[in-house]
């Protein structure tokens, strides 16, 4: 792994050029330079951006996916490197988060490496941004609780082509909410020499068991239950070919509540049966925690991100983590599972998702099919689902009234119409701001009168 972020931090350059470049020694004496030392290297390449500016030189740096649209990020020719990935969106709706999925297509696949919901991604739980940095993601603050900066770091060499895209998938809600939408950059580098032939493809697939699916009791008269094969454990990740896993995120809804996290991780790599060729010891070494960690914390490379119980010690409801096998990774010649036990010997009753991020040599194997949106969604309750019905009566009646009259062609509405798009805009954003922080009460509150004054509107009286 570190040969990749080394030469893609570094650039492109061929065997001769890295040769010549070199100090002159003898071959038998060893030469040892500091990875950093990579950044000083000036090669030829070119650094490029594709983003949402506007292109007549105005300021509307942004804008909206609408229902069942696709929206190409980057289309480009190769050979290259995507080096950073950045997105924020103002106001949201938070199911945004696992309707619209990120893909990633490298040099002509017809199947992508990358099929993820756009939040999970980013490390976003359940559809509640946590802001946090690391080595590889970040989500950094703005002005409000739901307006968040997205970061991704892995870099994504590409020989002849790279495609990035997003595809809202609801049939209802614009992508990018009812306001001012999403912007983005994604950086590259192009390169004049060809990429190396031991660079993988970057690779991200999700996963969800819900719930996962308990095998009995965690004891009975012999003891307590073993678990000897891993057959039933959440698997978060199974590929097939040569390459090195670099990432995982991990989300528990812990319905059972109590301690969830004596999950064993256990990896089988190129045709292990038993033992496997990784068995851990809990859940929480995995994320490099303490027994039972009460606290959240962020660090380089790992971190607990969530847990929404934690100073009760039941640990029940959402759990978050993630691991970056950046100094560490798991290599593999010719297939890899990943799994974890859902508590001791699969005991456990839980919601369980993830996503696995590796680099692989092409072609992968295909991953399994997508669940649909309403499968992607975290569990809610019941003023949460009072929120998001009044939410979406106000998409569908209300919301492509207001972009237009707002971004384009409100000269044609009636008066009342483009005052609506301001005063009743004004108590959806209330109601979506308090979504995004839990406060379901008061976002029904919000959202009633938005839909109160949409259909009862009028002009204003001056």
């Amino acid at each position: 792994m570190a040969g990749v972020f080394v030469w893609c931090f570094g650039g492109a350059a061929s065997a001769e050029d890295a040769t010549t470049a070199a100090p002159v020694v003898e071959q038998n004496t060893p030469v040892t330079v500091a990875p950093s030392v990579n950044l000083a290297r000036v090669v030829p390449a070119r650094t490029k951006r594709s983003s949402t500016w506007q292109r007549d030189g105005g300021n509307k740096d942004f804008f909206h996916i609408g229902p069942g649209e696709t929206h190409v990020m980057l289309d480009v020719d190769g050979p290259g490197t995507i080096t950073h990935i950045y997105m924020t969106l103002v106001h949201p709706d938070p199911l945004d988060y696992r309707d619209t999925v990120i893909r990633m297509y490298w040099d002509g696949e017809e199947t992508p490496s990358v099929e993820v919901p756009v939040g999970d991604f980013f490390c976003v739980p359940f559809c509640r941004a946590k802001r946090f940095s690391s080595a590889m993601m970040a989500v950094n603050s703005g002005d409000f609780e739901s307006d968040s900066g997205y970061n991704c770091y892995f870099p994504m060499p590409f020989a002849s082509h790279a495609r990035v895209e997003l595809y809202n998938e609801s049939d209802e809600r614009y992508f990018g909410g009812a306001y001012a939408g999403v912007w983005y950059h994604v950086e590259y580098e192009l390169y004049d020499a060809p990429l190396p032939g031991d660079l993988g493809r970057f690779h991200a697939q999700w996963r969800r068991e819900n719930p996962t699916a308990s095998v009995g009791e965690y004891a009975d008269e012999q003891g307590p239950r073993l678990n000897t094969t891993g057959a039933d454990n959440y698997v978060m990740l199974e590929a097939k070919g040569e390459g090195h896993v670099v990432g995982l995120f991990l989300q528990v809804d812990n319905l059972e509540g109590g301690w969830y996290g004596e999950g064993d991780d256990m990896i089988f790599i190129d045709g292990d049966t038993w033992p496997p060729s990784m068995h851990g010891t809990g859940s929480e070494e995995v994320f490099g925690g303490g027994a039972c960690p009460k606290y959240e914390y962020a660090g380089i490379y790992s971190g607990f991100l969530l847990i929404e119980n934690a100073h009760d010690q039941d640990w029940g409801g959402r759990n978050a983590m993630y691991r970056w096998y950046v100094q560490d990774p798991i290599r593999f010649r010719e297939d890899i599972r990943m799994t974890i036990e859902h508590n001791h010997a699969n005991v456990g009753e839980n919601d369980y998702s993830s996503v696995a991020y590796w680099y692989q040599k092409e072609p992968h194997a295909s991953f399994p099919k997508l669940l649909p949106i309403e499968q992607r969604r975290p569990r809610m309750s019941e003023s949460q689902k009072q929120a998001y019905a009044k939410a979406l009566e106000l998409y569908k009646e209300f919301v492509h009234i207001r972009l237009k009259a707002l971004y384009g062609g409100g000269e044609e509405l009636p008066r009342e119409m483009r005052y609506a798009a301001w005063r009743v805009g004004n108590h959806l954003n209330e109601g979506v701001k308090r979504m995004h922080v839990g406060d379901f009460d008061g976002a029904i509150m919000f959202l009633e009168k938005a839909l109160e004054r949409w259909k009862n509107r009028e002009l204003p009286r001056f």
